[in-house]
């Protein structure tokens, strides 16, 4: 059996992993194509996961947050692109969803007046900003949901073959 890890600092693949107990042992029978030695790598941050190990191991772990974490946090075009999303639960994410939405449309007219002409002029550069903070914080609560209910898929407790005839009919 494997030794337990008294890290402090743990990043979130170790996390997921030691949720699960497995050993890195286990854990490498389970993603198969990872070595329990590349799993410590990963772990200890000597090396940086490949896309397709986070895959495995999001898959393997049924952490489909792992992939929000590498691209955030690891990857040098999603670290200036891809906002990392905290887990939430689905009334925080309906509600922060709702409130957005609610001050989008408030909102609209004004980004109607100021995108009409083609340009943004600069008296209308503040509201403009403003506007897209708040279409970027409607983007990062879809992208919440979308990350829920992929958890909630991988856990069982939504219907996958539902879930995928309708989504792909």
């Amino acid at each position: 059996m494997g030794r337990v890890s008294v890290k402090e600092n743990k990043n979130m693949y170790q996390l997921k992993r030691e949720e699960l107990g497995l050993s890195r042992e286990k854990a490498s029978e389970l993603l198969e194509g990872l070595s329990p030695e590349r799993i410590e790598k990963i772990e200890s941050e000597k090396s940086v996961p490949h896309p397709d190990e986070v895959l495995l191991m999001a898959r393997g772990y049924k952490a489909p947050a792992l992939c929000n974490y590498f691209c955030a946090r690891e990857c040098p075009i999603g670290q200036t692109h891809v906002p990392e999303i905290a887990p939430r639960s689905l009334p925080q994410i309906v509600l922060e969803m709702l409130a957005s939405l609610n001050a989008m449309q408030q909102k609209r007219d004004r980004l109607i007046e100021i995108t009409s002409n083609g340009q943004v002029e600069d008296e209308e550069v503040e509201d403009f900003v403003r506007i897209q903070e708040n279409l970027a914080k409607i983007s990062e609560t879809a992208e919440g949901l979308r990350l829920w209910a992929e958890r909630m898929l991988a856990e069982g407790h939504i219907n996958m073959e539902l879930y995928e005839r309708y989504k792909n009919p």
